[in-house]
């Protein structure tokens, strides 16, 4: 099992970026529609830590539980 964090994502964005804090907050352009921004989250998170991510808790939910797998 891997590291596990909070996230809250914020849909709709200008751009996608991850901003450091607690939790971590992750803006992203992709809307809220049939997993999209999930999918962008998980894409901009792995290139943030240089791993796999992955969604555990809070799938339809702006604050999101992800796991690192280190």
């Amino acid at each position: 099992m891997g590291k596990i964090i909070e996230v809250k994502v914020v849909p709709n964005s200008k751009v996608n970026e991850v901003v450091e804090g607690v939790p971590l907050l992750v803006r992203v352009k992709e809307p809220p529609e049939r997993g999209r921004a999930n999918a962008a989250v998980l894409k901009l998170l792995s290139k943030h830590f240089g791993c796999e991510v992955r969604i555990v808790g809070g799938f339809k939910k702006k604050r999101k539980i992800v796991e690192l797998k280190q």
